[in-house]
């Protein structure tokens, strides 16, 4: 069929949605709702596409669209939910389960007839984690069994009512508003604090006051030992931020200045630097609250890279905000990256126990620098650095395990590994284009050594989200892990183990460091770092590269269109 999303941007659900319905052989094509109704308007009259699917909408569809076409839409909310926050109303309430349903479109929000429905659990992640993971997997599955009922044409989609036995219950919820997220440091508990921060990871933030500043807070994690009076900042650490509560104290990684409150840089961005922006000569700063990569049991406290050893199997994990590495992150996963070569392992496993993989160079600081070219380019030297130390990495098998998205920059890191091992669900984007970028990261070495150069040049030129099953097929990831986001860490981890057990793990290791040396001899890895870099230094160094413009829109969730219009995330694409 010829299937046209409709989205309020191209996020991960809408690329999610993109990919999957791709590989099941449909004819997809993506509309933004950034720009009014006029846009879905020409679109529907260009395509007359066979169904309208909205994954991810904040505005409604025009009334003649989806009176004269079948318009599906997605709603985060269980059936008979009804509301614009219904994520953050599943986080609030602590439900155990929570649902996605597909809706035909209608004239009243979330009333529509429901073509297909599909829960999960819920468990004390960040709503954005919940976003990408469980509710995306049910969001897919949701949306497939809709599309498949409706190429059927025997299915009649079931009328949400309240007056028959087997009918849903009708709940409409309220926008979740700041006045419902404020924290009381003097009165709420821990567990209601890190409560709020999870509902409000990636937005809206929770607005509150740090040293005479208003700010959103984005994040919470617990604290076990660090303790002061209710409210205090007690410490930093990577970035992060700690703040005593009442009965304990927790970890907060990013702030965002309110808009009116006279920082020149008002979005996300590590914690500790938006303090230190506001921070006078009179304020004393914040000691830094170390913890060794390998914590000690039982500590319950917030890390952004750990080490873990199983047996002959290592495990490096990192996670970082919105999977964005900075300057700093690079470095530091670079020195603990170092720190796990010197453990005696044969299998050595990089990642995330879930979500983000890695998005590559950090945008929103980079935005924020005093110099923003300069910072781009240490960053990406930075980045560099990293993933040449897994390249050149030949004394055991390193694996890249992937438990959610990867794009760009970390795209790339993930396919120096050795193996790339990706759960089903994750979406790809092993490109640089939508950013106006050439890229580095040792790509014209790594991505054509597996996937050929005529595939890679297709995946560069034409910037589209692939899924797991894709770059499966084509030869960027080597295993699928069928799993939950709940599962996915303990899985590899017995996946890394049998590897580590593996009775040709000797041979596979001295193949891969013959290999280095035969690769190196025919292009040494220096010469394809220096001309990516001659090209990315060119486009960081020219004031009038739309690189520029689309870092910030990007990084002010502002329409691109205007800087520089790249499919199909402005219009359409085929």
């Amino acid at each position: 069929m010829d299937i046209l999303l409709v989205a309020s941007a191209f996020n991960s659900l809408t690329q999610r949605i993109y990919a999957e319905l791709s590989d099941q052989g449909h004819q997809v094509d993506v509309v933004l709702a950034t720009h009014g109704a006029d846009p879905v308007r020409a679109a529907v009259r260009e395509l007359r596409p066979d169904l309208v699917v909205a994954p991810m909408l904040r505005t409604a569809l025009p009334e003649d669209v989806w009176r004269e076409h079948t318009c599906l839409i997605v709603h985060p909310g269980p059936p008979g939910d009804r509301g614009p926050s219904s994520l953050d109303w599943a986080i609030a309430e602590r439900a155990p389960r929570w649902g996605v349903t597909v809706l035909q479109a209608e004239a009243a929000m979330d009333a529509g007839d429901i073509w297909a429905a599909e829960s999960f659990p819920v468990p004390p992640v960040g709503k954005s984690d919940l976003y990408r993971n469980e509710a995306s997997d049910a969001a897919a599955a949701a949306v497939l069994l809709a599309v498949r009922r409706y190429a059927d044409a025997s299915y009649k989609p079931r009328p949400q009512t309240d007056d028959s036995d087997d009918s849903v219950r009708i709940v409409w919820r309220d926008f979740y508003r700041q006045e419902r997220r404020r924290i009381d440091w003097e009165k709420d508990s821990t567990e209601r604090v890190l409560r709020m921060l999870r509902g409000a990871d990636s937005q809206p933030g929770v607005l509150d006051e740090l040293l005479g500043r208003e700010v959103f807070l984005h994040g919470g994690h617990p604290e076990d030992l660090l303790r002061g009076r209710p409210g205090e900042l007690l410490a930093t650490r990577a970035g992060a931020v700690c703040r005593a509560t009442r009965d304990g104290a927790v970890w907060i990684p990013e702030l965002r200045p309110r808009k009116n409150s006279g920082d020149r840089a008002p979005f996300k961005r590590p914690a500790a630097s938006v303090l230190a922006a506001f921070s006078g000569r009179d304020t004393p700063p914040l000691a830094e609250d170390t913890v060794p990569l390998e914590l000690p049991p039982r500590r319950r406290t917030w890390s952004d890279i750990r080490y873990r050893q199983r047996g002959d199997a290592g495990f490096l994990t990192f996670s970082f905000p919105g999977g964005a590495m900075s300057t700093d992150q690079c470095r530091r996963l670079l020195a603990a990256y170092r720190y796990a070569l010197a453990r005696p392992t044969s299998v050595l496993v990089l990642g995330s126990d879930r979500d983000f993989f890695s998005n590559g160079i950090h945008l929103n600081v980079i935005e924020a620098a005093a110099d923003p070219a300069q910072e781009s380019w240490t960053n990406l030297n930075a980045m560099d650095d990293l993933v040449e130390a897994v390249l050149r990495t030949t004394d055991r098998l390193v694996v890249a395990a992937l438990p959610g998205n990867a794009a760009a920059g970390g795209a790339m890191l993930a396919l120096a590994a050795d193996q790339v091992w990706c759960r089903t669900g994750t979406v790809l984007n092993p490109h640089y284009r939508r950013m106006g970028l050439y890229g580095s990261e040792y790509w014209t070495y790594t991505l054509p050594r597996r996937t050929g150069a005529e595939t890679a040049h297709r995946l560069t030129r034409d910037a589209l989200p692939i899924s797991a099953a894709t770059a499966e097929r084509i030869g960027l990831v080597d295993r699928l892990v069928p799993t939950g986001a709940a599962a996915f860490a303990a899985e590899v981890e017995r996946l890394a183990a049998a590897l580590a057990a593996a009775p040709d793990l000797r041979r596979r290791i001295a193949a891969k460091a013959a290999a280095r040396h035969s690769d190196e001899e025919v292009r040494p890895l220096a010469h394809h770092r220096r001309d990516e870099l001659a090209r990315m230094h060119a486009v960081f160094f020219d004031p009038q590269a739309p690189y520029h413009a689309l870092r910030s829109a990007f990084v002010r969730k502002k329409p691109a269109g205007s800087a520089r219009p790249l499919a199909p995330v402005t219009g359409t694409a085929r």
